[in-house]
This record gives structure tokens, sequence and C-alpha cells, in this order.
């Protein structure tokens, strides 16, 4: 062990001693003053450093090494072959000396777990020479910079050595794939991740009182100490209903954060209800959850005349809670909130006391069936997952967030309603994110500098927007459905803002990757770490790992260059689905969750969306399940399932320039045969479903005449060919399942 006082500025803790190898070829992902330091000690001094001289190390650590009079061994790699590079690590290695790769100053967006462009890795994978891989990140105790890429005030530096990798192909993703592994291991390990989510928001909130939550549609403040005063006093009514969850049918906005925070506060879970959703699914999730009691507002029932709301008597209203509360009680609170250390709050509702992998929020996802699925977000989850996020999205100085995602997507919940509350951030909130038009005029109204979207409701806004409509949006993040160039192009070319795209899952709490804007150059250097890459999703967060394997055969791992199955790691990914063992088992493998996106990442650690197997589309960025339609259809029709024909309609899905993907029945049906009289069939099949109380999403837009329904030899629905039947009837250029 080297102990931190031979390696100043600053501590440093270095592991994997016994993976050291001399000589050997080392590849670090980068190299501090004390890194370097420490990996000098390492190696006895026997070294020698690989150099691009047109990707040149920072100048205090050619400063160091100087000092130490280590020889370094230059090259250019826009001109020098692998195999003169091979040589010259070999001959270096002959003489007894380790050789390491010194990373040089790229340009980087912040939060990148490695300094090495993906040349380089290249680079590595054409040498033949097994490397040992390092990994060097940087842990701050404050939720900015838990995660760091630089060397900042009070972080904790780790270096590990990982293990030499086997010689073969592809060395430049396996190097890739061992640091990705190392940041998960040990961000996953941070101390702040086992801490409680509710303590955390209520020290936010109390250090930023003044930070007020905006309500858009009234112009209203309240500050955040207010908030919480509130949700103090609610608390202990929502304790005594003795229950463990209790829903909550709320739009984004006072209400919901109120609401929220008292349950946490109160020690039970918040089952926020997905509002949009049909009776069917509701009543699996009230099941499925539990729920007897649900919170919400009698404005918001009475405008949403269409939910399949549950019985009076088991609402609690807000507005009639309010007037309830005991004045005196409530102004002490108030007062509490504002004044009062948080810990003597913290200490009052007992937070610490739910914390780390015990559950803070559920939410529910669709299921194949179309039966939703639950997902319990532990405290650990959100804490991670918000910690990731500005990890990579930089938010000194003053930062004002629109909030009008309902916060029954995990999208909505974390980014625009825990993040703000957890760093301190003001929230302007609006119910209606459809409401392209009042949006726009909030925007403008309040400067806000961080937008999140879907590219459908963003295409609106673009619609009605004014060229200086968004000068003050830092950040306009879209995600929940693919973007389309043209839409990204518009936007930058008209407003002068770039549309971010970002991948998520419910159950990695949910934000995974998101494309930035890229940072500046560096003066001196030729190489650098993109901030976007098109066609991508972003870079993999830090913190979370990636594994790609066959799409037919889970136990055959791919490099992650190459496209196959999605597998995913890390503190911010879900511990399986409430009351699915069995779901659950085929899920999880040896701690990675299977997403069921195909895809791949690039040696920049982007990741690649490349199509879904799952049975889902997501249209308008609600997930719709291809065998619930197909069932709904079925009974809207009176078809019988087990007909002699055999299958005969299916359901896939296509790309669609409006909302992302579109659904396409194909159907073997004698009546659907005639693409004339398409229209019909399609308006009397969602008539059909309306009676049913299926929701529109679930209506096809198109109809395809076919033969039959293409199936396997064991029975099951081809699904690729289904995709391409449709996909050549409309004209589909891309035909990748």
């Amino acid at each position: 062990m080297i102990k931190p006082q031979q390696l100043l500025p600053h501590p440093i803790h270095v592991s994997g001693q016994e993976n050291v190898i001399t000589p050997g070829f080392y590849m670090p992902n980068r190299l501090t003053v004390a890194s370097g330091k420490a990996l000098h000690h390492l190696l006895d001094g026997k070294v020698c450093y690989l150099v691009d001289q047109t990707f040149p190390p920072a100048p205090e650590i050619m400063a160091y090494l100087k000092k130490k009079n280590v020889e370094i061994a230059y090259f250019d790699f826009r001109h020098t072959t692998s195999r003169a590079v091979r040589e010259q690590i070999l001959d270096r290695m002959a003489t007894g000396k380790s050789v390491v790769f010194l990373p040089g100053m790229a340009a980087k967006v912040r939060g990148c777990i490695a300094d090495v462009p993906a040349p380089f890795l290249m680079t590595v994978g054409s040498l033949h020479i097994s490397p040992v891989p390092v990994f060097v990140g940087m842990y701050n105790n404050r939720f900015y910079g838990m995660f760091s890429d630089t060397v900042e005030p009070g972080c904790r530096e780790e270096m590990c050595i990982l293990p030499q990798l086997h010689p073969g192909p592809q060395t430049g993703e396996r190097v890739l794939s061992a640091w990705m592994q190392k940041s998960s291991e040990l961000f996953s390990a941070h101390p702040m991740l086992a801490g409680s989510l509710i303590g955390a928001i209520v020290r936010s909130m109390r250090t930023h009182g003044k930070v007020a939550i905006t309500d858009g549609m009234t112009g209203d403040k309240l500050p955040f100490y207010k908030a919480l005063g509130v949700a103090m006093t609610v608390a202990p009514v929502v304790k005594a209903l003795g229950e463990p969850r209790v829903g909550v049918i709320l739009p984004p906005g006072a209400g919901g954060v109120i609401a929220t925070v008292s349950c946490l506060l109160a020690g039970v879970t918040p089952v926020l209800i997905n509002y949009a959703t049909s009776k069917a699914a509701f009543e699996s999730t009230v099941r499925q959850a539990g729920l007897t009691h649900f919170v919400t507002a009698r404005k918001f029932r009475a405008k949403l005349t269409s939910f399949p709301w549950p019985e009076d008597e088991q609402c609690i209203y807000v507005e009639d809670l309010l007037k309830s509360l005991d004045k005196k009680t409530l102004v002490a609170n108030v007062l509490m909130a504002k004044l009062a250390p948080a810990n003597l709050i913290c200490k009052r509702f007992e937070t610490e006391a739910r914390r780390n992998n015990d559950e803070a929020i559920m939410l529910f996802t669709s299921g194949s069936s179309g039966e939703p699925k639950g997902v319990a977000l532990t405290h650990r989850m959100l804490l991670a997952n918000v910690a990731q996020c500005v990890s990579r999205i930089t938010l000194e100085g003053e930062h004002r967030f629109l909030g009008s995602l309902p916060i029954f997507h995990s999208f909505g919940l974390t980014v625009t309603m825990m993040l703000p509350l957890l760093m301190g951030y003001p929230i302007v909130s609006y119910p209606n994110p459809t409401d392209a038009r009042t949006l726009n005029e909030l925007i403008e109204k309040y400067a806000l500098t961080l937008v999140c979207s879907t590219p459908t409701f963003a295409r609106a806004m673009l619609r009605r927007a004014k060229d200086d409509t968004f000068r003050s949006v830092v950040y306009f993040i879209v995600g929940a459905e693919k973007l389309q160039e043209e839409l990204d192009r518009e936007y930058r070319e008209r407003c002068g803002v770039q549309l971010l795209e970002g991948y998520g899952l419910t159950e990695a709490t949910p934000v995974c990757g998101v494309n930035l804007p890229d940072a500046p150059p560096v003066p001196g250097s030729s190489f650098y770490v993109p901030g976007t890459v098109k066609g991508s999703i972003g870079a993999v967060f830090p913190g979370m790992a990636v594994r790609i394997t066959d799409v037919d055969d889970d136990s055959k791992e791919l490099a992650l260059t190459e496209r196959g199955m999605i597998w995913l790691k890390g503190a911010n990914i879900f511990n399986g689905y409430v009351g699915r063992a069995e779901m659950n088992a085929d899920i999880f493998h040896d701690g990675w969750f299977k997403t069921g996106d195909i895809g791949s990442v690039d040696l920049n650690g982007f990741l690649i969306l490349g199509g879904r197997l799952s049975r889902f589309s997501k249209v308008g960025g609600e997930m719709v399940p291809h065998e619930g339609v197909e069932q709904a259809i079925t009974a809207a029709l009176g078809l019988d399932p087990a007909a002699e024909e055999g299958v005969q309609i299916a359901v896939t899905g296509v790309s669609d320039p409006q909302k992302g993907e579109a659904l396409v029945l194909l159907s073997a049906l004698p009546q659907h045969q005639r693409s004339s009289e398409e229209k019909n069939i399609l308006a009397n099949i969602r008539a059909a479903l309306t009676a049913r109380d299926i929701p529109t999403l679930w209506a096809p837009k198109y109809v395809v005449p076919v033969e039959s329904i293409p199936v396997l030899p064991t029975g099951k629905l081809d699904l690729r060919s289904c995709k391409l039947l449709a996909e050549e009837a409309l004209g589909e250029n891309d035909h990748e399942a």
C-alpha cells in the first residue's frame, strides 16, 4: 500500500498491486501527477513512457517525469505504423523496463471515464501486446463531483491496476470494458450511495431554502423551505394511514413535490401513478402495489375525466388536506424548515432509518402482455443516477429547470424533480407537456436553461417557436424515442440549439447516457473525446458498465463494438421487478441486467442503439406492448386466438418521423386484404379499441395485408420477418431487426 502522504497533493488509494507485472505494457485511462507517481513507484522506476507528440500530456506530468529523468519514447500516431510502435515497446520491455502509454490532453466533455480517444484504443488493438489496464478516477463527497475526471478540491483519487488482458483480437474494446467495469465497481462502493434519499433532500431543501418552485400556470412561487415545511406537516397524516405504500396521482409541480417528500418523510413509499394509462393497467398497478389510498387534487380529478379514478373515500385531496392542517403546527414546521439545522429535521423524521437498498419510490412500466411491471427505485438508485447526471452536465452557476414531464415517468421524476431538489435549482412546472405554445412562453419568460422533452413534444415546440425562443437554453435534452436528424438540424439552423439525445430505462432510474455539446479544442493537441456522436445516444454514464452478448445466446459475450444484446451493471440498476421472480431470473445474470435492446458501444464509450427485440414500440415517448395490442384487437374484432387458420394478426413497429415509432398491423384476415380500404379498417379498429377503454396510442397507424403471418418452427412469431414485411410494404430503408 502506498501511503497518501507520499503522494501529495491529495489523498490517493492504490489497489490491484497483485496485478503488477514487470516488465509489462500499461494502459491507463488517465494519469494525474499523484497516480503517475504511484504507478512509477509500483514499477520500481523501471519505466519508459510512450508519448505521442501530437497528443501532449499535461505540463505538470511532463515536468515530474523530466525531474525523474525517465525515458520517454516518442511516436506520431498518424505517421508511425503499428509495427513500429510494437517494436518500440518490445525493445524497452526486453531491457526489463515496463512501458506506460501516457494519455495526453484531449478536448473532452466533463465526466469522461477516459482521456484516451478512440484512435489510440484502435492502435492498442493492432499492437498484439497484451496490456495491463489501469483505471484512475476521482471521487468527492458531494453530488456535484461524486465522480470526476479531474482533480478537484477535497477529492479522493483511486488508482487500480487491473488484471492483464489475455492475448487476442479487439484489445482496445477489452481495455475499455475493463475500465468501465472498474468505474462501475468503484462508483457503487461510494459511501454516499449508502445514504438516505430523503435525508439528502432535506439537507438540500434546507440549504437552498429560498430557491423556488414556480407554478407555470399561475406564476405563484413556493420556496423550498415552505414546501419542506408543508411536507413535514403532511407526513404524520400519511404515516397515520399505516400503509407501506400510497398512490400519488398528481402532475409535476409543487403538489407532486410535497406529496412525494411527505411520503418519504413518513417512511411510506410513494407509488407514482400513470394517469395516462388504461383501466386494466391502473387496476393491475393498484393490485400489485397493494394500494388503498391515493394522494391527488380535486382540480386535477375534475380535468382528467377519462382516468379510471378510485373511489372518493380512497382519495386524499391536497386542497382538503391543507385546509385541515393545524395552522400553528404548519407555521412551526415552516419556520423549522427555514431556520433549524437539517440534521435536527432528519433526526425528528428518522430519515436514516430508510437508506441504501431500501425501497424509496415505486413506478410501473409496461409488460409484454400489457400488464405493468413494478419497479422499486431504491435510495441508492436515485442518489446514484442524480450523481451520474451531474457528473456529465455542467451545472455551475445559475440554472433553471423546466418541469413539464410527468413524474410517473422516471425521466421526469429523476431529472426534472429529484435532480433540482438535490442540487438546489429552481423549477418552473407546467402540467401539460403537449402545450407547446405555453412551454415556449415559460422558457422565454423565466430564461430557463435546462429543458427535458421528447422529440415529439420538441417538434411541436419548434413549430410555435420564434428564432430566439430558446436563447437561454444550455441543455435541451430529449429522450424516450429516437431523435430524427432533420428535427435536430432545424433546431440548430433556426434556433441555434442542439437537441441532446439520451437513453434511459425505468429499470436504470433511468438515464444511461446523453449526448452533450463538444468541448472546445485543447491548444497543442490534435485529438478529442467527442461530446456528441451522430446516431448514438451519448457516452455511457460513469459508474456504469456495458456488456454485449449474442442476441440468441446470452452466454456468448461479444466485443463492445459488435452489435448484440445490451446488458448493464451499475448502482443505478434495479434489483428486479416486484413480484416477478421468474422473469427476474431471465433478465439477471451474474449481476448484469438484460435490457432487451440491441446495440453496440464505440471506442469512445458511446452507445449506439440498433433496434429492439423486445415486443414494444415507443410511440410519442410511451411504451406500447405489441402483445397487448394484439390481444386487444383480437378481442375487439371477435377473433378466435385458437382458430385453425393459425396466427391471423401480428403487430410490429416501424420508424416514424413524427412519433419516433408507429404501430403496424400485419393481417391475414380476408376482410383486410384490400389496401384501398385501409383508412376505414383503421377507423373501425380505433373505434373498437376506444369502446374497450384501450389507450388511443395502441391503435395501429398502418394495416399491411399479408398472405400469412410469419411464424417460427416453435409456433412463435418470427419477429424479424414480421418487421421486414412491414418495412418492405411501407418502403422503409432500415431492415434491421
